[in-house]
């Protein structure tokens, strides 16, 4: 359950970062250095330090190999928000991408699963 649990922090950690994303292409749509641009650049700024210091402590408690394949489903938040924060379409290529990449980590989480099994 522990695991489990680093892992449900893992996703909202990258679901946060992913946001990150969200306010930095709303500030390069800002004029620069105007007072919008610095609020959504400074998210941008705020966000990443937050995620560098729970990314550290992530690492501490999984396993190298599970975190960063786990970090590939941004791809799939990079999808929901530019459909929900910008209106852009998600076409079937974008679906069987985000289907492709969930597998990818559910693959790589199971081999982690079953290697930790083994060495019990």
């Amino acid at each position: 359950m522990k695991k489990a649990g680093n892992l449900i922090i893992l996703h909202i950690m990258f679901m946060l970062f992913s946001l990150g994303a969200v306010a930095s292409k709303t500030a390069a749509n800002s004029e620069f250095l105007s007072p919008r641009f610095l609020f959504f650049y400074g998210i941008v700024l705020v966000g990443l330090f937050i995620y560098a210091i729970v990314w550290q402590q992530m690492l501490k408690r999984l396993p190298l190999v599970t975190a960063y394949a786990n970090k590939a489903v941004t791809v799939v938040w990079g999808i929901i928000w530019g459909r929900v924060f910008f209106g852009e379409a998600v076409t079937p290529r974008k679906v069987i991408g985000a289907i492709i990449v969930i597998s990818g980590v559910c693959i790589v989480v199971m081999a982690d699963k079953d290697k930790e099994e083994v060495d019990l």
